[in-house]
């Protein structure tokens, strides 16, 4: 019985990583380039994970700095050899339970300016016996108080604690 590459394997869990990542909205690329990094054995260059996802440097350089800021992969050089060369972080899971809670909250706060901006428009309107105005003040208010509970969540002691350990 012929033995089976595990490569196929690798590229499937790294574009699983990219469609996760594209769907949390932080782009494809960057949850490409981070599992592709997670599942490499040694730490590797911009060329190295360009090729291998097939992207240009610029694509690949951006994802890293983003996921060097994230704190989730660190740059490492090479005695003698001018390029860098990332991995992941030995703290790599700590550091996308807090990116992913970073996230969170940098979106809520978006979220929230756009109640806040809608909830004082909506004081200005004369609602009457306009159904569509009334409903509409209904559901900002209700997302203004689910917007708050999720803050509540996102900023709780224990999930403080769970990123941070």
């Amino acid at each position: 019985m012929e033995k089976q590459s595990a490569e196929p394997i690798k590229l499937r869990l790294v574009e699983a990583g990219g469609r996760m990542s594209q769907d949390l909205g932080l782009g494809r690329i960057v949850g490409q380039t981070l599992v592709y990094l997670y599942l490499s054995r040694d730490e590797c260059s911009l060329d190295e994970i360009g090729e291998y996802l097939k992207l240009s440097k610029a694509s690949t350089s951006i994802a890293a700095r983003q996921l060097e800021r994230l704190g989730m992969i660190v740059r490492v050089w090479k005695s003698g050899d001018r390029k860098s060369y990332y991995r992941t972080a030995d703290n790599f899971i700590q550091a996308l339970q807090r990116g992913v809670v970073e996230y969170v909250q940098q979106k809520l706060s978006v979220v929230g300016n756009e109640i806040e901006y809608a909830n004082d428009m909506l004081k200005d309107i004369e609602l009457g016996d306009d159904p569509d105005s009334r409903f509409l003040v209904k559901r900002v208010k209700r997302a203004s108080d689910l917007k708050n509970k999720t803050e509540k969540l996102i900023n709780n002691p224990i999930v403080n604690f769970l990123t941070t350990k």
